[in-house]
């Protein structure tokens, strides 16, 4: 059986990218999981988790979390990186 962890390796994903999502969309983490884990199945998908990335940075410099906002740049970066878009 593959866990969590197993998904998340195969679909290029970190625990901290989850954890942000999960938190800005208000879900639990394993639920972000699966779902990020199907959205990266797709260009569209990847286009999509993209675009929440960068909406996660804009929230938490407009209500002045500059932890946050600097984890979701980090895990934006990443994710660019590792799933080739253009910045």
């Amino acid at each position: 059986m593959l866990s969590m962890r197993d998904c998340l390796d195969y679909c290029d994903l970190t625990d901290d990218e989850v954890a942000l999502i999960a938190e800005f969309e208000g879900i639990p983490d394993v639920m972000a999981g699966q779902m990020l884990c199907g959205l990266v199945q797709t260009d569209e998908g990847v286009q999509l988790l993209a675009r929440c990335l960068q909406e996660l940075i804009d929230y938490a410099d407009a209500a002045g979390m500059p932890e946050k906002a600097a984890r979701a740049r980090v895990g934006f970066t990443r994710f660019s990186i590792s799933h080739n878009l253009a910045h």
